[in-house]
């Protein structure tokens, strides 16, 4: 019986569950049981992707012993996008181009 742990982070708040699990559990079945999945409201669990230890991984993916299991939200911005629109505003003083 495998014990692993299912995170969550949220812009305001994260959560940490720690499971016992039946051997051959899959991640997803991890994160419903970690009661995790209320605080996706917002988000339809078929926009959600799990992983384990930081890398993304199938719904799928049988669980060992002291896996990390994360939950990961949908990207709602290009943080490249934000930055370009950021340095639209304020132009570097080193540019060539700059007042």
């Amino acid at each position: 019986m495998p014990r692993v742990s299912v995170v969550a982070a949220l812009p305001d708040e994260q959560r940490l569950v720690e499971l016992d699990l039946p051997d051959g559990a899959t991640a997803w079945e991890a994160v419903a049981a970690s009661g995790l999945l209320a605080l996706y409201a917002q988000a339809p669990g078929e926009e959600l992707t799990v992983g384990v230890w930081s890398k993304p991984c199938p719904r799928d993916a049988v669980l060992r012993e002291g896996d990390r299991v994360e939950i990961y939200r949908p990207i709602r911005a290009d943080a490249k996008a934000m930055r370009r629109d950021r340095a639209r505003l304020r132009p570097s003083r080193r540019s060539r181009n700059a007042p």
